[in-house]
């Protein structure tokens, strides 16, 4: 049984601004999270070690309380995230240049495989709709 689930995506914008889109917390706050999704962001320490913490609400008005903190960053290339609160993961985003753009590599490992078994139904699509979501931010 697995616990990671990984995507990767071409994206036509050079890799310091899919890390821009990252690192600022208006622009994270657009594009974080499926269809549909909104965010009240708390706190937003983008800095090894910082704390993200923020508010994902449904389109349905449901609100998920959500704290991370930044395990590592390395400007225009890593962004490595610790999801500190059910379900529990590490987020693993990666970002190379490529001849059209960035090759974006988005790996999502979870602690228990037992839990991924059980939410991976709404994560994988989830995670498309978020690149989905990143790609139309950054072509405005």
């Amino acid at each position: 049984m697995t616990n990671t689930t990984q995507t990767q995506r071409v994206l036509p914008f050079s890799p310091e601004q899919v890390y821009a889109a990252f690192a600022n917390a208006k622009t994270l706050a657009t594009w974080w999270g499926p269809d549909g999704f909104t965010n009240e962001f708390e706190t937003f320490e983008f800095k090894t070690g910082g704390h993200w913490k923020f508010t994902m609400i449904a389109p349905n008005g449901t609100r998920y309380a959500n704290q991370n903190i930044f395990l590592e960053l390395k400007p225009a290339a890593k962004v490595v995230i610790r999801h500190d609160g059910a379900p529990f993961f590490k987020l693993t985003v990666t970002l190379a240049p490529h001849a059209d753009g960035t090759l974006l590599h988005w790996e999502q490992t979870f602690d228990d495989a037992n839990v991924f078994e059980a939410v991976k139904h709404i994560v994988v699509p989830a995670n498309e709709q978020n690149l989905n979501r990143l790609e139309a931010v950054l072509k405005r």
